[in-house]
């Protein structure tokens, strides 16, 4: 009778710890392969917004990049003069979804023909641009450009340019996931910006590669 309690108690004890372990859901995550893209497509938070809601895209981290300083804060890049970009490190299961569909996606969020910034944020640091990092991605970003002007669905110049991967900075905490965190405020911005307006007119159904925003 005290063995059978016992294997009774250490049954009921492992399924618990099982039942631990599982990630959120109670599903085991399959292998993943995790791969990383960075896009500067103006306002960083609504490039972590829109990459959020994309099947396969594991964290989006809002950021810079591209400065030639070996530190970056907000008031340092918006003050001009460090180089760097707004931009967005994007981290995605490559077993789920490729860097050519994320490509894909990048231009079709941002207004490629702007060399000024984007919408209403001016300055060097709202000008888009991929970070490639490695000459794959550097091939495949490129041949996705040159795919875009030969297509000639814009009617200007696309001016985003292929850039080597550089170092990437997160930006304060307050600025990481500000569309889950102040929606109303984000929403407010996103809107009075003119963002999807402009974006809605360049690309029309194909607008964030028909997969909508928030």
């Amino acid at each position: 009778m005290f063995r059978l309690k016992a294997r009774r108690t250490l049954a009921a004890a492992l399924a618990v710890a099982a039942t631990l372990l599982l990630p959120a859901g109670g599903v085991v995550a399959q292998d993943q392969k995790l791969e990383v893209a960075v896009f500067a497509g103006g306002c960083f938070w609504c490039i972590e917004s829109d990459f959020d809601k994309v099947p396969g895209v594991v964290e989006t981290v809002s950021g810079y990049a591209g400065g030639a300083k070996e530190t970056a804060t907000y008031n340092q890049v918006g003050a001009g003069g460090t180089g760097h970009l707004e931009a967005v490190k994007i981290t995605y299961d490559a077993n789920k979804i490729t860097y050519e569909k994320m490509l894909h996606l990048f231009w079709r969020s941002i207004d490629p023909t702007d060399a000024g910034g984007q919408f209403c944020d001016r300055g060097s640091s709202y000008a888009t641009a991929v970070f490639a990092a490695n000459e794959e991605q550097q091939k495949l970003a490129t041949a996705s450009k040159q795919a875009l002007e030969s297509a000639k669905t814009l009617k200007a110049p696309i001016v985003t340019p292929v850039l080597a991967g550089a170092n990437f900075y997160p930006a304060e905490t307050y600025h990481q996931d500000y569309h889950t965190k102040n929606p109303y405020r984000y929403k407010f911005y996103r809107f009075s910006c003119g963002r999807d307006a402009r974006v809605k007119n360049l690309w029309g159904d194909d607008a964030w590669g028909g997969q909508g925003h928030s």
